[in-house]
Order: structure tokens, then C-alpha cells, then sequence
């Protein structure tokens, strides 16, 4: 129970054109695991979703060794960290059949209350996680550093990108990066992400997307009338 296990095989929708995994559904493949691995611990939706209490993402970060690509079995594993008052880290290892390293991730997870959106103290609910040390731990997410923006343009969240939570899903800020910045489409390998969560963002909201680049490094933010997120990409 302490380390999450799954082993995986990667379909045609799991996949870019260039058939290396996609960003969003990398990440979307870790909030799964980090749900079910949250279930198989006791702690599922009668302790959370039924209480009008919700997990969400505060902050993540992935170095990447390789994406692995169509057709190819992939390995998952995740685990929690040490509970840290309101936030809750968890990790994440990618590897081929064989055991070859191919990503590491972190996480901070956190519960917000459904009607006011502000950060609830987890013991309230009795929603307790024990932390797992393996030895293969990657530093937790930090901010994003800045850069300067050169472009922007207007987005307005559509019906598609929103999830249960009633906001603009995490993943899709990775669709909506990689399809503003030119690397991903030019078949840049990613490296390196770090992204920042920092207000949600409902559907039919609309804020400006700004992003700069520097020596192959990219820096993403949105802003409406409150700041939405921050990421920076790193391509080979």
C-alpha cells in the first residue's frame, strides 16, 4: 500500500504526432494514480468529494530522462510524502518494463472547501496520509522562475477543459502551453517543467496568456483579473 504500482500500455491517445507521450496526458496519467493510490488508502470521496471538500493541485514539477512513445509498456509508480500541515506531497517514477528511468515528478496536493474555495485543515475531516521515503525522490515543486514575455494573446476556457471541480482541469494548461509556444509542435524534447496553480480559472473566463524565451527555456503565465498560473518548460 505504501508505493502505488500500475503498469500501463500507451495507445494512440496517449501520444503526439511525433508519438512521444503527451504532456497533458503524462500529467493527467499522475493525477490518476495519485487519486487511486488516495482511494486504495482510505482516504476516497466519502471522506473528501462527499463532504464538499476537494483535492487540488498546488504546484508540480517533472525531469524527464525520455517520453516514452506509442505502443510501448510503461510502468508507474507513486507515493506520498510527509503530510506538511495543509499540503500534501506526493512523487511519481516512470520506467520502461526493463526498469529503465524515464521520468520523475513531485507534487503538493491540497483540500479546499467546495462553496469557498479556501484551503481547509485536513484533520477536520479526518483525512490523514502517511508518508513514504523510497530513496528516489526528486526536490518538491517549487515557483516557477520568471522570464521576460514577449507575446500574449486572450484565452477563454471552453466547455472541454473543465473537470468536476467546476474549473479549468491541470492538465489542460499543458495543452494550452504547447500549442502557444513553438517547441512542442517543432518536435523539441521536453526536459524539464515546473508548473505553479495559483487561482482557478472557470469556464467561460477569460484571461491573457504571456510567455518568453530564453536559451531553449520557456516561462508561461496567465493573468485575468487575478494571476491563473505559471510554468516554465525546459527543451533539449
Amino acid at each position: 500500500m505504501g508505493v502505488y504500482r500500475e503498469e500501463l500500455l500507451l495507445r494512440s491517445k496517449d501520444v503526439d504526432m511525433f508519438r512521444r507521450l503527451r504532456t497533458s496526458q503524462l500529467f493527467r496519467l499522475l493525477q490518476e494514480a495519485s487519486i487511486r493510490h488516495t482511494e486504495e488508502l482510505g482516504m476516497g470521496r466519502d471522506k473528501t468529494l462527499d463532504k464538499g471538500i476537494l483535492w487540488v493541485l498546488l504546484l508540480q514539477s517533472a525531469e524527464i530522462e525520455r517520453l516514452p512513445t506509442y505502443d510501448e509498456h510503461i510502468v508507474l509508480k507513486s507515493w506520498p510524502g510527509k503530510t506538511m500541515h495543509l499540503l500534501f506531497p506526493r512523487y511519481y517514477r516512470l520506467e520502461t518494463q526493463a526498469g529503465e528511468h524515464l521520468l520523475s515528478a513531485s507534487a503538493l496536493w491540497g483540500l479546499v472547501d467546495q462553496q469557498t474555495r479556501k484551503m481547509v485543515f485536513p484533520e477536520r475531516y479526518g483525512v490523514e496520509i502517511e508518508g513514504v521515503v523510497t530513496g528516489e525522490e526528486i526536490a518538491l515543486p517549487s515557483a516557477p522562475k520568471r522570464l521576460d514575455c514577449t507575446q500574449s494573446c486572450p484565452f477563454t476556457v471552453p466547455y472541454s477543459y473543465v473537470d468536476l471541480n467546476g474549473h479549468m482541469n491541470n492538465t489542460r494548461y499543458f495543452d494550452l502551453a504547447e500549442d502557444s509556444i513553438p517547441a512542442a509542435s517543432a518536435g523539441k524534447t521536453l526536459k524539464r517543467i515546473q508548473i505553479e496553480y495559483v487561482s482557478e480559472a472557470r469556464f467561460g473566463e477569460t484571461f491573457t496568456v504571456s510567455w518568453g524565451e530564453e536559451n531553449g527555456e520557456y516561462f508561461l503565465q496567465g493573468e485575468g483579473e487575478k494571476p491563473v498560473f505559471r510554468m516554465r518548460m525546459e527543451y533539449a
